[in-house]
């Protein structure tokens, strides 16, 4: 925990995905992105492909994942953007998708959790698992435990978690919402279960030459937001009767996909696993009047631990 601090960087919240990338060569890198044909993920597959690597996307509707694709330079070639099924709230396509990547790649430099669900209606997937739990947190650690023979030996993996995390720890008394179903809340575990996830797998891989990192992206309009009216996204100060954004802290995507790909790339953060980050640096430890940071709740690895051995039972890995 004595990492979680800010260190120098040449980069803030106003940067770009392109911006944290200036300088670096990934020609010859492999990186899956969960979710890399929207939103941030988007942002993130376009940046990190122009930069030279080379892009394998999981995505639930591969046709409509193409179709984005369609146009852009190397698609599908050996350099370019490559699309699989993955559907995180079924694990047997999780263990299809990892499979499939196996089969084909000897190592794979980076894999970039960015896909998820936000504040849905009540929904039960698996063994009656709370969905956003499930598929947030549940499909992101069976994936990278399936590639984990293809991460040994120099990666790293991302953990799109969000300031979210502040809505709730874990609830251990009940972790699937049967006494009673908040989607804020469930919303915010699933994000602290990407932190803490992200703790512990760095652990774990610390001898294997395995990395991990957890990230706020900051505020962003993407799909993410489909499950809200605009009725709650008016009263939150987002967006006025019309849709039109209001809030200034809200970034672009390409700003938004910054933070992941700086903590994906950057050398700045070689030996500092397992931190959570920010606005292109390290976050600070939150105090309880502010709603940046990282709660220490998100970050202890007594809790990662305890979740990691909990998840492995739910997922049979």
């Amino acid at each position: 925990m004595s990492q979680q601090h800010p260190i120098i960087c040449p980069y803030d919240k106003s940067s770009t995905a392109s911006d944290v990338l200036t300088g670096l060569d990934l020609h010859g890198k492999t990186v899956v992105v969960t979710g890399g044909h929207s939103g941030l993920g988007l942002a993130t597959s376009r940046a990190l492909s122009e930069a030279g690597a080379r892009i394998i996307v999981g995505a639930r509707d591969v046709h409509a994942a193409r179709a984005t694709f369609n146009g852009l330079p190397g698609f599908n070639g050996s350099s370019g953007i490559e699309v699989g099924q993955l559907d995180l709230a079924d694990l047997n396509s999780v263990r299809a998708f990892a499979n499939t990547v196996l089969f084909k790649e000897k190592h794979i430099d980076i894999v970039i959790n960015s896909a998820g669900i936000m504040a849905c209606p009540e929904r039960r997937i698996g063994n009656g698992w709370e969905s956003q739990f499930a598929i947030n947190h549940l499909g992101h650690f069976a994936l990278v435990n399936h590639l984990w023979p293809a991460l040994i030996g120099d990666a790293r993996v991302i953990a799109v978690s969000s300031a979210g995390h502040q809505n709730s720890a874990i609830r251990w008394h009940d972790l699937h919402f049967n006494e009673g179903y908040d989607k804020w809340q469930a919303y915010g575990q699933s994000k602290t279960a990407n932190a803490l996830f992200a703790v512990h797998l760095d652990e774990l891989g610390k001898d294997v030459g395995i990395s991990a990192f957890s990230l706020h992206p900051g505020k962003i309009f993407t799909p993410l937001q489909r499950f809200l009216t605009n009725d709650e996204m008016v009263n939150r100060g987002w967006v006025d009767r019309e849709g039109k954004v209001v809030d200034p802290t809200f970034k672009t995507p390409e700003q938004g996909a910054a933070t992941q790909v700086w903590a994906a790339t950057s050398p700045l953060l070689e030996g500092l696993g397992g931190v959570y980050c920010e606005d292109c640096n390290i976050a600070d430890v939150s105090v309880e009047t502010t709603l940046t940071g990282v709660k220490t709740y998100a970050i202890d690895p007594g809790q990662a631990k305890r979740l990691w051995e909990l998840s492995a039972q739910l997922t049979g890995m």
